[in-house]
Parts: structure tokens; sequence; C-alpha cells
């Protein structure tokens, strides 16, 4: 299964939804992982992802969330 990356870190709402929405749009299901570095953007994304009808959940890194979703 192919992973893609969306690195949104340092990017304010809603910008990370529309980058991670612009993957989504473009494939049916695998893993993507989208780079974050606040609780705001973390919790908005997830839930972005969530309501697409992809899992959620993510992973604490040092200054940063990885958001993974996977279909």
């Amino acid at each position: 299964m192919e992973t893609k990356t969306v690195d949104a870190r340092g990017l304010s709402c809603p910008q990370p939804i529309v980058e991670t929405k612009k993957v989504l749009d473009k494939i049916s299901g695998g893993r993507v992982e989208v780079l974050v570095d606040t609780v705001t953007s973390r919790e908005n994304v997830l839930r972005f992802g969530r309501n697409a009808g992809w899992q959620g959940s993510f992973e604490e890194s040092e200054g940063f969330f990885k958001v993974i979703l996977e279909k």
C-alpha cells in the first residue's frame, strides 16, 4: 500500500484541510499521512478524514503530529 504524505506544518487552518482534501480527492483508498504542528490542525484533519469515510489516528513526534488516514 502506497503512503502519501502531506506536509502541512506551519500552515494555519483551513489550509491543512485544503491540502489533505486535494490528496484524498485523487485516491479511493490507501494511507495518507498529514504532518501538522498544532492540536487544532490535528483535530480538524482527523475530523475531516473521518467525515470523508477514512479511519483516523495520530502519532505525536517532537514538535509535530502525524495524522494517519487509512481506507
